[in-house]
Formats: C-alpha cells, structure tokens, sequence
C-alpha cells in the first residue's frame, strides 16, 4: 500500500532526526534517569524494526504489530531512543481494532499494555502512577477508535447488503409477477383469437363453397364472418386496453363475458355451421367474477376445438349449478379417438393448458379426453362455496 509505505518512510525520517535530541535531552536530566546511547548503527537498526513495518500494517496486521512492540521493547530497554516507537505502536494497535476479530485485537491489546508495564519497569523511569495510567489510556484509545471504526464499516456494509437483498427480491417479484401477467394475457388472448379464428374461418368456407350456387347464404356467412372479427377486435382492444392505460379502474373496462353470455356463444358456433344442444341452469347470484368468467372459457375453447377439429360432428353443452360448485360438460361426436391419435399440438396447447390453470386456481378438477362411444369430452368441476361472498 502506498500510503502505509508512505507512513512507514515519514516515521523512519522523524526517527533520524529526533534520535540526537532524545540523547543530549537524557543528558541533560537527573543522574535517576539512565543515560540514552549514542547514535549508531545499533540504534538505527531498532529504529528500522519499528517502523518500517508499518507498512505492512494492512497486509500483515499481526505480524507488523509484532515487530513493533518487540522493537520498542528493545530499544527502551535496552535504553536507546525510542520515541517514535510510540507513534509506530499507536498506528499499529489503531490497525489491530480495524482489522482483526474481537477476540484476536483483545489479545493482542492485552499483549500490547503487559509489554508497556514491563517496560516502564524495566527502563527505570520515574513517572507518576496518573502518568503512566494516561499513556496507556492512549494506546486504548488508538484501538478503541480503530474497533470503533470497523463496527461502523461492518454497520455500513451490512445495510448496503440488506438494500442489496431487497432489491433483489423486489425485481423477483416484479419478474414473477410480469410473468405471471403474461401468461394471463396469454390465456386471455388464445381465448379469444382461437375461438373467432375458427367461426371466421368455418363461415369464410362456407361462404366459399355456396357464392355460386346460394349468393343468399354467402352473403350470410360473410355478414357471420364480419361480426365475429368485429367482436374478436373489441375484446382485444379491451385487453391492450388495460396494458396500455396503468390508471384505468375495473369499472371504465367492458364487462368480462361470463355464463349470462353463453346462448350468445353457442349461437355464434351454430352460425359456423356446428349443431349444438345447450342445458344451462340459472347463474347463481353471488357466483365470483372469476368463476363465471372461466366456466364462460371452458365452454368456448371445447366448442372452438370441436370446429377446428372434430371434422362432421353435433355438440351438448350443458352447465349445472350443485349447491357448492358449478359443473360444466361439453361432448361432441366428432374423431375422438382419432384426435387423441392425432400429432401433438392438434388437440391441446394453450387451450387446455389454460382451461387445467382456470379450474386449479378455484380448487376445481378437470378432465379431458375421448368419450368411449366416440367424440371428445370436457369435464369440469368448480367449486364456488369457498370463494363466493
């Protein structure tokens, strides 16, 4: 480190130049203080042992404090100027409270005052008990600041840390619920594209198939297929709707379609030319939005999947209302076994894989596959005891 070697070199340059003075100045006291040696090489060599070490502080807490407080021990004992050892051991036990763990700067603050009382013994110097007790009330000092120093780095890096955390979690949260947004807006999408798809298509086909020979039913079947866009249009603008203004409450929004909306439905599958047989029961009064909602989606993704895929076929729809749950049935007698037969991606895909969503979010079960006589079947159950008000 620079700086430390910096210090290091200011401390040995402090020492050269006030060792001649610390010995004409022991001269000059009275014959109970001992006399310092003279400048020399010893001399010189005890100042480099204690202080340049300290640039090794950071590197090498321990082994610089070491150093130091052995070299002072020397010098002062040994009765060679030694003053600036004084300056090196504060830097080094401010160092050891920086640095070290509670345990290890204790032992070594310990070490550090049992060498200054031996010293003071050893060297004969006749110091007052109160000044001897504000020197080593120095030294303390010098580690206290250095503890006081790491426990408010330790403070600092610990909030650093935890509004590290808390960022974290909250763009986890963010991301798991954009996620979870997308999917609905998914679900929602295919809901509505797929099953107007499949009208627009079946009536663009019919309208085909009879422009020459029925310009009447053509003109029918395009009027179906220009409706059916125009409705697909409006609920897509209802659901970008929502993406694109953050402020817009529940109640500026189109009512979501539920089982009020479902003769609607099944006369716009009829329209597509497929023969459906309906059985509805009476909406509850309290039945949750979401409930109604998703009892509304099972039925117009069975009956959009019966168009795309069951080839000539009849459909019954029917939605009973059992105390406590709503059950949904949707058969057809189209190519059941066929469909299942049929490559992946041709009978299920988001459609049922949104279907098992709806109904697993209000506890309900569902069940999906070919009938035994033929055709396909979709079951559901969904329970409305626990969720409605």
């Amino acid at each position: 480190m620079a700086f430390d070697a910096a210090l290091a070199a200011c401390l040995v340059a402090l020492g050269l130049a006030t060792m001649s003075a610390e010995v004409r100045a022991s001269l000059d006291t009275a014959d109970e203080v001992p006399d310092l040696h003279p400048v020399g090489v010893t001399a010189v060599a005890l100042l480099l042992s204690y202080t340049l070490p300290v640039a090794l502080r950071r590197r090498t807490p321990v082994v610089a404090f070491c150093c130091v407080v052995t070299g002072v021990c020397v010098a002062y004992g040994t009765h060679y100027p030694a003053e600036v050892g004084s300056v090196s051991a504060l830097v080094v036990l401010y160092t050891v409270g920086v640095l070290l763990e509670r345990a290890q700067a204790v032992t070594l603050l310990g070490l550090a005052l049992a060498a200054y009382v031996v010293v003071t013994l050893v060297d004969g110097v006749a110091d007052t008990f109160w000044t001897s007790f504000l020197s080593a009330g120095i030294y303390v000092a010098a580690w206290a600041l250095g503890r006081s120093i790491r426990y408010r780095r330790a403070y600092t890096a610990e909030l650093e840390s935890r509004a590290q955390r808390l960022e974290s979690e909250r763009e986890a949260d963010l991301r798991a619920t954009l996620a979870e947004e997308r999917s609905r807006i998914a679900r929602e999408l295919h809901d509505v594209v797929a099953h107007s798809l499949s009208v627009m298509t079946v009536q663009a086909a019919a309208a085909q198939r009879t422009v020459d020979r029925d310009v009447a039913r053509s003109k029918e079947a395009m009027a179906a297929v220009e409706s059916t866009g125009r409705a697909a249009l409006g609920e897509m603008r209802r659901i970008v709707g929502v993406l694109r203004e953050e402020g817009q409450t529940t109640a500026e929004l189109a009512p979501s379609p539920g089982m009020a909306d479902l003769p609607a439905l099944v006369g716009q599958v009829r329209e597509a030319g497929l023969a459906v047989d309906v059985d509805l029961c009476d909406p509850p009064l309290h039945v949750p939005a979401g409930v109604d909602l998703t009892v509304y989606r099972i039925v117009q993704e069975a009956l959009t999947n019966t168009l795309k895929h069951a080839g000539p076929a009849a459909a019954v729809v029917r939605v009973a209302c059992e105390p406590g749950a709503i059950c949904v049935a949707v058969e057809d007698s189209g190519r059941g076994a066929a469909a299942v037969a049929a490559p992946p991606g041709t009978r299920s895909g988001h459609g049922l894989v949104g279907m098992q969503e709806r109904v697993a979010l209000y506890g309900g079960s569902l069940r999906v596959g070919p009938r035994a006589g033929g055709g396909y079947a979709v079951h559901a159950r969904i329970p409305v005891d626990a969720v409605a008000p």
